[in-house]
């Protein structure tokens, strides 16, 4: 794939040993929500949307049930990685903002036509999406947008995140802005906090589109 798609990698890797909990949640006060972030509801139902999404795809993609039952099983942690994802997505938007940064949608095509290219086409780059990072097709261009976001904050913060200062700098500002919105976590999908690294986002959950900037491209790595 296109050498800027290398400079991609999944920088969020499971959250373990949660440090003090941002939020206390609270499942009564906010019914049907999977999580209530700056006052906004990410409900149940957006999230069970998504994931259904995902799902859908994954056994378009298969050739047999065989298959597609070895994806779900590989993919058993989806609905917390995803709800991990989409208030991870709300927690960028503020840290763009407070670091005064803005990301137009011609940025996001220019992003997605240069990955098209190098990926072989739409479907191909899809395809890649959906199976490394379970990102269903209707869903890639919030996903690349995230993607260029994280370029575009890191750059402001002059965090360069191959390296523990850079990743620090970077991280920081999230947990700045997780602090500001309040998040407020559904107790059933678990615990909204930060690690012992400084890391933001679900204990144990992965984040499909959080993935670590450099300036020159590397190889993805397990």
């Amino acid at each position: 794939m296109h050498r800027r798609r290398r400079t991609v990698l999944l920088l969020s890797a499971a959250i373990a040993a949660a440090a003090p909990l941002l939020t206390a949640c609270g499942n009564d006060a906010h019914p049907g929500a999977a999580a209530v972030v700056g006052g906004e509801r990410i409900t149940v139902s957006q999230l069970e949307n998504r994931v259904n999404a995902v799902r859908a795809a994954q056994r378009a993609a298969s050739t047999d049930e065989t298959q597609y039952q070895q994806v779900v099983a590989q993919s058993s942690a989806l609905t917390r990685n995803t709800l991990n994802g989409m208030v991870l997505e709300k927690v960028l938007d503020q840290a763009l903002d407070d670091a005064g940064v803005t990301v137009t949608r011609k940025d996001v095509q220019k992003y997605r036509s240069d990955l098209e290219k190098n990926a072989g086409g739409a479907e191909a780059l899809e395809m890649a999406y959906l199976q490394r990072y379970n990102v269903a097709p209707e869903q890639l261009e919030e996903s690349l947008r995230s993607d260029v976001e994280v370029q575009e904050l890191s750059t402001a913060l002059g965090a360069d995140l191959n390296t523990p200062e850079g990743g620090t700098v970077f991280w920081q500002a999230l947990s700045d802005a997780s602090k500001k919105l309040d998040v407020d976590l559904n107790p059933r999908y678990g615990s909204w906090g930060v690690d012992q690294s400084g890391r933001v986002g679900l204990v144990d959950a992965k984040t499909p589109w959080l993935r670590e900037v450099t300036r020159t491209g590397t190889q993805e790595t397990a």
